[in-house]
């Protein structure tokens, strides 16, 4: 089929090469007019310069995949290809949009008989060689239509349209939401075994662990692959952890909808740690033990003040009842 792209970026341009290797014609653009050009130069390719001149290029029903980043991109990218196409055609948000938005745009696309499908894709780099796996939400005759493309890009079994407009990025969403468990739970292990009295290698341990264990898996694999690259202290890697929203919208969901999802928000508030050079709430903490119980302070020149605050000292107008003395932890 022939087909337009939008969005040449890591995910985009990967996805174009699958396309063209899997025997389709798709026409190209991005912002970065060089980027166009080295893209749409391939065999198959064709580059435009203006979304004006992408639906010019493609025959009806129009299929046009918007692979940009979610929010004011994916939404000014949408309404000005919606001005440019007829009804039944075909709009395609493979990015990870809010399921809302999704829902929404489908609504206002329809009225105007354009087709709109949310394609959940998950994959990331590795996409190119083994295939995305594709959640797609949309309409049955949209779909449909866009169906030889998803064929295309997943692997066996890995496409499958999950239900009507939103679903599918409704089912990415929950998709990382799981993602973001997953991973603190390895990092989380991996910090006991490296942090234990026994000198363990934790490159052979990664890679023990996919041969007949239940905790084997391919974000294993990669973690394997990361100590190789890496070392084993991970020493050139800042513990600094981005989240690009499905975890927040999972939690959200969670509370929307009256789950117990403990796991996955404890997962999206230790991303939130990690970005902290100095926790408030931890000082907090320390302050408090310190008042309470004479506990040690660590000072922020790297020393420690031993026993009870001046301040217990100085007054007894606050201090406890006979009796109610305590050794809080």
């Amino acid at each position: 089929m022939r087909l337009g792209m939008v969005g040449l970026g890591k995910m985009g341009g990967n996805m174009v090469e699958r396309l063209l290797g899997g025997g389709h014609e798709v026409v190209v653009y991005d912002l970065d007019a060089e980027l166009t050009r080295k893209v749409g130069s391939a065999e198959g390719a064709g580059a435009v310069f203006s979304l004006e001149e992408m639906a010019q290029a493609l025959q009806a029903p129009r299929v046009v995949w918007v692979m940009v980043p979610a929010g004011a991109p994916t939404e000014s990218t949408l309404a000005k290809l919606a001005g440019q196409m007829q009804p039944g055609d075909v709009l395609i948000d493979g990015g990870n949009s809010n399921f809302h938005d999704s829902k929404r745009r489908a609504a206002e696309l329809g009225a105007r008989g354009i087709h709109f499908v949310d394609a959940g894709t998950s994959g990331g780099v590795w996409g190119l060689k083994v295939g995305y796996c594709l959640m797609v939400g949309g309409p049955p005759e949209g779909v449909a239509i866009c169906e030889p493309a998803f064929r295309t890009l997943a692997p066996e079994n890995g496409y499958l349209h999950v239900g009507p407009s939103g679903a599918g990025h409704y089912t990415k969403m929950v998709h990382n939401g799981i993602e973001y468990g997953l991973l603190q739970a390895y990092a989380e292990g991996f910090e006991i075994l490296h942090t234990s009295e026994f000198k363990l290698d934790l490159h052979a341990i990664a890679g023990l662990w996919n041969h007949g264990s239940v905790v084997r898996s391919w974000l294993l694999e990669l973690l394997e692959l990361a100590y190789a690259a890496e070392g084993q202290e991970l020493e050139a890697i800042k513990g600094w952890v981005a989240d690009s929203g499905e975890g927040r919208w999972t939690v959200q969901a969670a509370i929307d909808q009256n789950v117990p999802a403990t796991i996955i928000a404890e997962s999206l508030f230790a991303r939130f740690r990690s970005r902290q050079e100095q926790s408030y709430a931890a000082q907090v903490i320390a302050a408090l033990r310190n008042q309470f119980g004479g506990h040690a302070v660590k000072t922020v020149d790297g020393g420690t003040v031993e026993g009870a605050p001046a301040a217990a000292a100085a007054s007894t107008a606050t201090a406890a009842p006979a009796g109610e003395g305590h050794a809080a932890g």
